[in-house]
């Protein structure tokens, strides 16, 4: 979801707060561990302005665009079959009670 919303804003950098803002549901930590990652593997870059408090912004790197891409095909593929993969969980689970 990260990647997403920063490929969105692309080329514009987003702050922290914003970026949680458009990612509904997001705890704050995990927010920040998300984007540690991403920032550690280069897909994301970050800046820090020296205000008190200090403001961090975030953008895509010309490696993470990369990633948009491929990760769109995959929410519109889960998008297509959510049904089919909700019904063999139900099944599954189903299966795992009987026993």
């Amino acid at each position: 979801m990260a990647v997403k919303v920063l490929a969105e804003a692309s080329p514009e950098e987003v702050r922290f707060a914003e970026l949680q803002r458009r990612m509904t549901g997001i705890s704050q930590k995990m927010l920040s561990v998300t984007l540690q990652g991403l920032t550690r593997d280069g897909l994301v870059g970050r800046r820090v302005e020296p205000t008190v408090p200090p403001r961090v912004y975030y953008r895509l790197t010309p490696l993470g665009l990369t990633l948009e891409e491929p990760l769109a095909a995959l929410r519109e593929w889960a998008e297509a079959h959510m049904t089919e993969v909700d019904r063999a969980r139900r099944r599954s689970e189903e299966e795992g009670a009987a026993d």
